[in-house]
């Protein structure tokens, strides 16, 4: 039997069954009582199909209807505007220096109306010449390789990194230090650690192997440190003890070193000269060393002696040669372990205190750049600035 459109199913629980219910009342009022039957018949029937068959489930129970009306959202409160600051361009000079606090003593009681007053912010990062530069570059056999340039232009002085002319609290400069780190290039991660750890007044030094040195030589500069690269030379040992591929050799002819040195030079643009890598025997002996010293001094670059060999002739054959040479005093982590780096760079200081300026050198070992970046933390609060290694090999010159 198909169901019927409002069915129980259809309305809220109990309403149709309530109605029904008081239409049986009824119907059994008329049954039982016949003399009120016959007066109220037609009526009772009537009742009993309108709360049966009509639409309203609550059949005349008592109820309201509430109006819903919507209205349009109001407008905002508009905000009460606020003046806007004057710009530099509306500002008068006076007003720019009331500001920002600066005095400007004028000739004569002048006033220049059009006055601009510059700011430099604290700490501004340095920011390093672009490498190569096109001046002092020239194509070689390897890549591009430094030169001098027509003005006579030095990848020494254009590509060093600024010296800072005092402490940044103020206060007087006990000592200056340059010092440099060798090796890196090769490990990602230490170089890495450097490059970030580091001081950015600490010059990198880079040998010449790694697959990714020139970019990470790039990332140095652009962190502020000044870069070397280190050459491969003859140490006592060789070849049980090599320095790698291209090692300059004191048998070799020197346009054989010399092609060899083109190869180093052509890793790092942007450098600022040549540290040795290993090399005890070659920078021993003058007669090999020298035309070494007279191609890098000829292309502009400086040269620097690691410290780690007591025979090296560097400084002599560079002095001879009038090519900027300098030769690290102490070598922070000749012993590899903590409480001597740490107590190298405590001589350090202390030689910088006696002498005015220091030369160091150190390896980029993971424990000698915690030890280092340590250290570096708060020497300025002991009066020692840090300067790059250029100046030293500039004043070898």
């Amino acid at each position: 039997m198909p169901l019927a459109s409002d069915t129980i199913l259809t309305r809220p629980l109990g309403l149709r069954d309530e109605a029904t219910a008081r239409t049986a009342r009824w119907r059994s009022a008329l049954t039982h009582r016949p003399l009120v039957g016959a007066a109220l018949g037609i009526g009772a029937l009537a009742l009993g199909a309108v709360l049966v068959v009509g639409d309203d489930p609550l059949a005349g129970e008592p109820y309201a209807v509430a109006t819903i009306a919507v209205r349009a959202p109001s407008a905002p409160v508009p905000e009460p505007a606020v003046p806007a600051r004057p710009g530099p361009a509306s500002r008068t000079a006076d007003e720019v220096e009331r500001a920002s606090g600066v005095s400007v003593s004028r000739p004569d009681g002048t006033t220049a109306p059009d006055s601009v007053v510059i700011r430099v912010p604290p700490n501004a990062p340095v920011q390093l010449k672009p490498a190569p530069d096109p001046r002092l570059a020239e194509r070689g056999r390897y890549g591009s390789l430094p030169k001098i340039g027509p003005d006579g232009a030095r990848a020494l002085d254009v590509y060093a990194r600024p010296e800072a002319a005092g402490l940044e609290r103020g206060g007087a400069v006990a000592g200056r230090i340059a010092l440099v780190v060798s090796g890196l290039g090769i490990g990602q991660a230490a170089t890495q650690d450097a490059i970030q750890r580091l001081p950015p007044a600490v010059t990198l030094a880079f040998a010449p192997y790694g697959a990714d040195v020139t970019r990470s030589a790039t990332r140095a500069r652009e962190a502020g440190h000044e870069v070397m690269v280190q050459a491969p030379m003859e140490p006592f040992d060789y070849p049980d003890n090599d320095p790698g591929p291209q090692t300059l050799l004191t048998g070799a002819k020197p346009a054989e070193n010399l092609d060899r040195l083109a190869f180093v030079l052509a890793r790092v643009p942007g450098a600022v000269g040549v540290m040795n890598f290993m090399g005890a025997r070659l920078t021993g002996e003058a007669a090999a060393l020298e035309p070494v010293l007279r191609e890098i001094g000829g292309r502009g670059l400086g040269f620097l002696d690691d410290g780690t060999s007591p025979r090296s002739l560097a400084r002599e054959v560079g002095r001879k040669a009038k090519v900027p040479v300098a030769r690290a005093e102490i070598v922070v982590d000749a012993v590899p372990r903590p409480d001597a780096i740490d107590r190298e760079l405590a001589r350090l200081e202390e030689a910088a205190r006696k002498s005015g300026v220091v030369l160091a050198s150190a390896t980029a070992l993971p424990l000698s750049i915690d030890r280092i970046a340590r250290w570096a933390r708060d020497l300025e609060s002991r009066g020692i600035l840090l300067v790059p290694a250029s100046r030293a090999m500039r004043s070898g010159a």
